[in-house]
């Protein structure tokens, strides 16, 4: 007698392997995409690969640890060398010299606030340091250096019987690293008329230690004073030839050709006036011939960047956005040809003067970010392939509805229009983008150790894999799932947790491993031993290996939930068998 259509077996394989969609219903989400996908990369066709996991930074194979609570955390490059940069909350900053693996200080505490500080860099001389309070620093690899600069000198004694204008001299500056200001004057009736600053120097604190004297030209008497600026901002980018630094609605920029001079000609600010931007500027980018202003929910560019005939600076201001900007200064980065930048609803890349938003997939993830802790982002190759990751603290319950909440910081990380997950290290707060030797690493930090993310290929990692609830082409009838599969590439001994899951319930657990066991005729297991008496396992790899078993779950959706341990494998493929039961 035939079986009726009830008791006949049907299957499903899933291998188009395409990211996260936590925006819809597990059960309305692509078949061929998952609710959760947490260390596991879906780079295509039958190839969901495990990322590799993060390694403790090392100097003679001790941790690098920093000396205080990091604040900011960023790169640099000078010379040959690049460098990951800490400022922390004691008003000190650290580096670590990525090229000679040694660190060492950039600043000693007390120097800098313990929380706003920002950098750029200039060519690969020197990193652009801003603080809000004491305003702006370089650093040369060496020598940390106050752009207190001499900005104006004030005659207090014009002198008499001058024929010719004397030499004018100020004195030397007052950081090592410095640079001397210089001046000239010119003389009538007798007595200086004018003096008129030609470099206004770098390494003046205090204007009051600061002499200026007048030699030569046949006179006597005259004397004069100094003003010291040291520019304040909470932005910093170099553009065009010069440093452009952002204070409440004001950029002020410097003379062309240089990183401190903010007293020439060619210096300047301007004031964004334009309702467009809500409150103060929040983050200055120079990317893609343009320097980028963030508001809160606007973007300006500044552009076509020129000196006239009387020397003085003009640009064009154009504003791209009058309603998405962001105020997550540390999340927004370039990226191929476009600028991407989080905010706190979403994800969205700038192309010209065309904002589009990429983070729909993630919908469901964004209510449950906490935006009072840091939010950073970076680039970094995973897999061979240029990723863009945004790390964040994350309370929701991940793949788990009703679950623990997670309550720690993860990455969302982006790639060819897919999403994934990572969680290597719960406690980074802080992540920046370096790139040595043609390759883009991501470094990042708690509070105190420095690591590297997606390098150790031997190191265990958990993955979370969550497949779409399927309807097997039919979503009307339950069904009895009654064996499952999941096809894998392995390196070595793999062990893997399955769940067969419906629309109203996960199933069991089921570990599944391509271990061989040997048993004799009474069903004992026979271990194998070496010399020194240590269990040899046996292992079916590496290479491809078909991880099945019986399965019992009902429902009118079938999925799976997949969890392991062990590095460096791939899943292929997932496969279902099931029976069609009733209707309705």
């Amino acid at each position: 007698m035939a079986s009726s259509p009830e008791q006949k077996k049907s299957y499903h394989v899933s291998k188009d392997f395409k990211g996260v969609n936590t925006k819809a219903n597990r059960t309305a989400i692509g078949e061929d995409e998952f609710s959760w996908l947490e260390n596991a990369m879906p780079i295509g066709f039958g190839n969901l690969k495990i990322t590799n996991n993060y390694s403790d930074v090392k100097i003679s194979n001790v941790a690098v640890t920093w000396a205080n609570t990091v604040t900011y955390f960023s790169n640099a490059n000078i010379g040959i060398n690049d460098y990951v940069l800490a400022f922390e909350e004691d008003g000190r900053a650290e580096y670590y010299n990525i090229t000679s693996g040694s660190k060492g200080n950039v600043a000693i505490t007390g120097t800098f606030s313990n929380a706003g500080v920002q950098v750029s860099q200039w060519e690969n001389q020197r990193v652009l340091i801003i603080d809000p309070v004491k305003g702006y620093f370089t650093w040369d690899g060496n020598n940390t250096v106050s752009i207190g600069s001499i900005s104006k000198i004030t005659i207090t004694n014009a002198g008499t019987g001058y024929t010719t204008a004397p030499n004018v001299t100020i004195s030397a500056t007052q950081q090592t690293g410095g640079v001397n200001a210089t001046a000239t004057c010119t003389v009538a009736n007798g007595s200086i008329q004018t003096v008129t600053i030609t470099d206004a120097g770098t390494g003046y604190i205090n204007a009051s230690n600061v002499t200026v004297t007048f030699s030569g030209g046949g006179g006597a008497n005259a004397a004069a004073n100094v003003t010291v600026i040291s520019q304040p901002g909470t932005a910093i980018q170099s553009f065009s030839g010069r440093v452009w630094i952002a204070n409440g609605r004001t950029i002020y920029y410097t003379a062309a050709g240089s990183y401190y001079d903010f007293t020439s000609i060619s210096a300047g600010n301007v004031i964004l006036t334009d309702a467009t931007l809500h409150g103060n500027i929040q983050q200055l980018l120079s990317a893609n011939n343009f320097l980028y202003i963030f508001g809160d929910d606007s973007i300006n560019v500044f552009s076509d960047v020129r000196v006239n005939t009387s020397g003085v600076t003009l640009f064009t201001n154009t504003n791209v956005s009058a309603s998405v900007g962001s105020r997550l200064k540390y999340a927004i980065f370039p990226y191929f040809r476009s600028v991407l930048f989080m905010n706190d609803y979403g994800v969205y890349a700038l192309v010209g003067a065309t904002t589009s938003k990429l983070s729909d997939p993630l919908d469901g993830v964004f209510p449950y970010i906490d935006f009072t802790k840091p939010v950073y982002a970076g680039q970094v190759l995973i897999n061979n392939i240029l990723c863009a990751c945004f790390n964040f603290y994350y309370t929701g319950d991940g793949p788990y509805p009703n679950g623990t909440p997670y309550n720690k910081y993860i990455q969302a990380v982006f790639f060819e229009k897919k999403w994934f997950f990572s969680n290597q290290l719960s406690t980074v707060k802080y992540v920046t983008s370096v790139p040595v030797a043609g390759r883009i690493n991501l470094y990042g930090s708690d509070s105190s150790n420095l690591v590297r993310f997606y390098v150790d290929s031997s190191a265990n990692i958990s993955s979370i894999i969550q497949t779409a609830l399927n309807a097997m082409g039919d979503p009307i009838r339950t069904k009895q799932a009654t064996k499952i599969g999941v096809e894998a590439t392995v390196n070595g001994e793999t062990t893997f947790n399955i769940q067969v899951d419906s629309e109203t319930a996960l199933g069991s657990t089921i570990t599944l491993s391509n271990n061989i066991t040997w048993y004799n005729l009474s069903g004992v297991t026979i271990p194998w031993q070496n010399n020194s008496s240590a269990i040899i396992p046996w292992v079916n790899g590496p290479g491809y290996s078909l991880y099945k078993n019986d399965a019992q779950q009902f429902g009118k959706y079938l999925g799976m939930t997949v969890t392991s341990n062990n590095p460096g494998y791939t899943l292929n493929t997932f496969e279902y068998e099931h029976e069609l039961r009733v209707r309705f």
